[in-house]
This record gives structure tokens, C-alpha cells and sequence, in this order.
């Protein structure tokens, strides 16, 4: 049995209710108690766990007891070998939890004299200069304000080294052209969550080992890159916890909240970042000030809901494909029209196959809000085959029938079905001639693919046209405005069930990039061509005046002068 005062100190102040763990960490500590802490050929080096706190107390902050925990690790050696027993750390916690500086107190550390191993050569890796000078610059900055580190370090702007020991800390690219025949003793990867795969990570390495002992830190949040290289450090990490590997694979510190429900009770956030443990440090209170402000905005822009919990709390949303707004805001669009004859408007089409659905509509703005008038045509065929269309009374049937009851939407007025092999973009063209005698329709837009056979009947019947060449790319640009809009209740639908049903069938898909994109929920049945029209009517609303010219000749011609 092996034993540190502060890897104990962490333990008990779990065992004893005063930390909250997630389920990762509660795993770890399991894990270290049946696997490393009850070993006899394992020692921690107490002296170098000493200096190394004190080093960073003096010059740095003070250190928390999860910072403590995590440095006793970077120095369990095997008794025989004097091999360390750790050779790679994965730290991943929540936005603000101090990586960064931790990494910076260890790696100087680690190049100091304090240290004492010659030519201990760092490298602080991520993908951009600016974050892979993060570390870095802390250190350059810690010793630009003390007159002994001036002494005992040379700095400049691209490496520190040290005087007594020459070992020097840099900093790195993921993507720089050589990195082959480093000799580095230890290598720092920084926002890890950026990298898709391993291979910049193999460079980086691949110089370990030829300056004993070698160490690798991999540090950072989660982030939207999916099967990438972090999901995989991750699974590597479960492997470890569950005893699936050998015991020291991998050092895994793993903060984050266990599940989605949580982030309402402001206990929990702790479970992500350790920083907010009670007692709280000044640093400490001003951080989860922040967070709760940020959470507390998430209210009025659920449009960061997202990065939040990705970010703060360290636990991407794991279903990435969701609904485009919760029901309540689909139902909040059942609100009354306003006055809009004579306004100006933007025509939006949508149609995903000439055999199936299209939608087209007239979106406005009035008084902030955005009323959208809109009709579907629909084929008969697809519709009977689909939704039961025709079979009023056949039971089985039914649950088509209820699905998406296509006759009753027609009987209100909202859809048109046709009997045609395709969908005539006659109708289209003359729904807007006809909308034309109330409306002033200022363009006419849909994407490439929809108005290749619509685009010229248009024009000649005298509307402009606007072809927006690439749908998807003004989703992302536009989902904070959706968002927004049905959180604040900013839509008007009138009582339209398709409209509700279309906006319903909405699934919004976030990309590796983080980007939104709308799709289905699926393929067939579940029909959006109203709300992708209603998206494209959203791009170029802001060219519509909320000015009524009629209204105001009407009222010039009644004044008495």
C-alpha cells in the first residue's frame, strides 16, 4: 500500500461529502485504490510532489486539492526502474477550471533546477500559435516579475530556458513542417478536442523516450469533433477505469456533469469543474459568477445552449440531431395575423420533389415580429400512399390517417392536392400573381435545385427572383435567429397545423464544425418544405420596411390643411 498526503487529502474530501465527483472520477478513484495505490513496487517521489506545489505557490497561485492530486501523479515512480508509472495524463475539464495554468506551473517546473534533469526539453502543442502560447506565455510573464526567476531562467519570445539545467519549454504547431528527431522529455497537448485524428500527435512523440522519464499531458475540454482523436482518448479512458487495460495506459482526470438534467442545479457544476468546490477562492467565486450569468442568458438565447454545456459543462449534448424548438414554441405560433394588406413581403418557395409536397409562402415583419402566410400543394398519389389520403373510412389505415391527416388541412384551406404526375409549377406562380392583388411581394426566393423550373415563369409573370445557390450554408448563419424567435414567441404562423407539423418534423443536425443544418427527422413522411421555405424567407427579411406607404398617403390625405 503506497500513500501521498495529497492524494489522500483528495479521497477523504470525496468519502466525506465535501466534493461533489462525477461518475468518471468516482471510477478513478476506485480504480487507483484497487489497481495502483495497492501496489508494493510503485513509490511516490514526495520530495519532487513538494517542491513542485511549493514552486507554484510562490511564483503562481494557490493550489486547489485536485491540483495537488493531479501533480502527486506526475511523479509514482516504479521502485526498481525509477521509471515513471504515468507516461501520459489526460486532464479534460470544463471551461475556466485552470488546465492551462496547472500545465504551466508543471512543465516549469520541470525544466527547472528544482527538477534537475539536463536538457528536459518541453513542447506545447495545439492547433494554433495563439493557444499553444497560452502556457507559455504565463511562464514568460511569472518570470518577467521576479527578480530570482530572472536569474535562474533565459526567456525571449519563443522559448525559456534554463540556465542551470538548459532544458527549454517551447511552444508548437499540430500542423508545423519539421518535428521529426525532437528530443523532448516531455510533450503538453493543448485543446485536444480540435485534433481529428492522432497522426500530428505521432510526430510529436515519436522523439520521446531518448530523455528519461518521458511524459505526455493531453489537456483540454470536449468540443463537436466527433470519432476523432479525443473520443478516442476518451474510450481509452473507460478502458483504463473499467480495468479493460493496463493500469497505467493512461492517467485519466475526467470532469464533467453525468447527464443533461443537472445543469439546473448549480451544486452539480462542480462535477465539471473542480475550481468550484467549496471553499471557493476570490478566482474561484468570480468564475462561477460568470457561469451563472452565462447560464441565466441561456433563458433569452438558447441558441448557446449548446456551447454551454459543451464547454462549461464539459458534456456535449450526445443527441447533436434535436428538435428545431420544443412544442410549446411550435403551439406559441398559433397568433392571430395582423393588418398586412398592402406590405411589403419576401415570397419563399420550397419543394423537395416535384412528386411529392411544395410550399410557398409570404413572410413579413410587423412590430417585431415575423407573420408567414403560406400553402402547400401536394400530389395525390404520394399523399394517398403516404397519409391515406383517399380511404376515409378504412381502420386500417388509420394510423396514416393520424400521421398527418392530409384531407382535413385541405378542407382548412391550407393545402391544395392535385392529381398529376407532377406538381405543375403553375400553381406556384399563380398563388403568388394572385397574392400579388394584396401583398407587395418585393422578391421571390429558393434555392438552385428548386428554382431551375421556376425561376423564368416567375419572371415573366414580373417578380425579381432570387436563387440562393447554397441552402445549407445559411442554416448555421441563421439558427440564432430561429432559435431566438420561437423562445420569444416572434413567429406568427396563424392557426396553421401543417405549418406546426412541417416546423415539428424539423431535426437540427450539428456538424464537426459546430455549424447547424436543418434536416428531417425523416425521410419520407416527416415533410419540412414549409419551414425550409419560411428559412429562406428569414435571409433576406431585414431588406423588408415595416413601413406602410398606403397607410401613410391614407393618413396625409385626411389631414386638414
Amino acid at each position: 500500500m503506497i500513500v501521498n498526503n495529497y492524494v489522500q487529502e483528495y479521497i477523504n474530501l470525496w468519502k466525506s461529502g465535501k466534493i461533489k465527483l462525477n461518475k468518471e472520477r468516482i471510477l478513478l478513484i476506485e480504480y487507483l485504490e484497487e489497481h495502483v495505490l495497492s501496489r508494493e513496487d510503485l513509490y511516490f517521489n514526495d520530495e519532487m510532489i513538494e517542491n513542485c506545489i511549493r514552486f507554484g505557490e510562490k511564483w503562481y497561485f494557490p493550489l486547489q486539492p485536485f491540483q495537488r492530486f493531479l501533480i502527486a501523479f506526475v511523479f509514482l515512480f516504479f521502485k526498481q526502474t525509477n521509471r515513471v508509472f504515468y507516461r501520459k495524463h489526460f486532464w479534460m475539464k470544463g471551461r475556466g477550471a485552470g488546465k492551462n495554468g496547472l500545465i504551466s506551473v508543471v512543465t516549469h517546473f520541470l525544466i527547472s533546477s528544482l527538477h534537475g534533469i539536463r536538457e528536459y526539453h518541453i513542447s506545447i502543442v495545439a492547433n494554433s500559435e495563439d493557444q499553444a502560447k497560452t502556457s507559455f506565455d504565463e511562464s514568460y510573464n511569472v518570470i518577467g516579475r521576479s527578480g530570482p526567476l530572472k536569474a535562474m531562467f533565459r526567456r525571449t519570445k519563443t522559448q525559456i530556458t534554463s540556465k542551470k539545467t538548459d532544458a527549454v519549454l517551447k511552444f508548437r504547431t499540430s500542423n508545423g513542417e519539421t518535428k521529426d528527431g525532437l528530443r523532448d522529455g516531455a510533450v503538453v497537448f493543448d485543446e485536444i478536442h480540435q485534433y481529428e485524428s492522432n497522426k500530428d500527435v505521432r510526430v510529436h512523440i515519436s522523439g520521446l523516450g531518448k530523455k528519461q522519464p518521458p511524459r505526455e499531458f493531453y489537456i483540454g475540454t470536449d468540443g463537436y469533433v466527433r470519432d476523432g482523436f479525443l473520443d478516442k482518448m476518451k474510450e481509452k479512458a473507460m478502458k483504463v477505469l473499467k480495468g479493460e487495460a493496463r493500469p497505467n495506459a493512461l492517467f485519466p482526470f475526467i470532469c464533467k456533469l453525468d447527464d443533461e438534467s443537472e445543469i439546473d442545479d448549480q451544486d452539480n457544476w462542480e462535477k465539471s469543474n473542480p475550481m468550484l468546490s467549496y471553499p471557493r477562492s476570490q478566482y474561484a467565486q468570480g468564475l462561477f459568477d460568470t457561469i451563472l450569468e452565462e447560464y441565466e442568458d441561456l433563458e433569452d438565447d438558447p441558441s448557446n445552449r449548446e456551447e454551454f454545456m459543451t464547454k462549461r459543462m464539459n458534456l456535449p449534448i450526445t443527441d447533436l440531431e434535436r428538435s428545431v424548438a420544443k412544442w410549446e414554441e411550435i403551439e406559441a405560433t398559433n397568433q392571430p395575423f395582423p393588418e398586412l394588406s398592402g406590405k411589403d413581403c419576401i415570397g419563399v418557395i420550397d419543394f423537395a420533389s416535384i412528386r411529392d409536397f411544395a410550399a410557398c409562402g409570404l413572410l413579413f415583419r410587423h412590430e417585431g415580429k415575423y407573420p408567414f402566410i403560406t400553402h402547400s400543394f401536394a400530389r395525390k398519389e404520394f399523399v394517398d400512399k403516404y397519409y391515406s389520403y383517399s380511404k376515409k373510412h378504412d381502420a386500417e389505415m388509420a394510423g396514416k390517417k393520424k400521421f398527418a391527416p392530409i384531407r382535413e388541412w385541405e378542407e382548412q384551406g391550407h393545402l391544395t392536392v392535385l392529381d398529376e404526375a407532377t406538381i405543375n409549377p403553375k400553381h406556384v406562380v399563380d398563388y403568388f400573381i394572385e397574392k400579388s392583388k394584396y401583398y407587395n411581394i418585393k422578391k421571390i426566393i429558393g434555392d438552385n435545385f428548386r428554382m431551375e423550373v421556376l425561376k423564368e415563369p416567375l419572371e415573366k409573370a414580373g417578380f425579381e427572383v432570387e436563387v440562393i445557390r447554397n441552402p445549407k450554408a445559411i442554416h448555421s448563419l441563421l439558427a440564432p435567429r430561429v432559435e431566438l424567435g420561437f423562445a420569444n414567441g416572434l413567429f406568427i404562423f396563424g392557426d396553421n397545423p401543417l405549418m406546426r407539423w412541417y416546423t415539428n418534423n424539423v431535426l437540427v443536425k450539428i456538424k464537426k464544425d459546430g455549424n447547424k443544418e436543418y434536416e428531417k427527422k425523416e425521410p419520407i413522411r416527416r415533410k419540412t418544405d414549409g419551414f425550409q421555405a419560411f428559412v429562406c424567407g428569414l435571409y433576406r427579411i431585414d431588406e423588408i420596411s415595416e413601413f406602410n406607404f398606403d397607410d401613410a398617403f391614407d393618413a396625409l390625405e385626411s389631414l386638414n390643411f
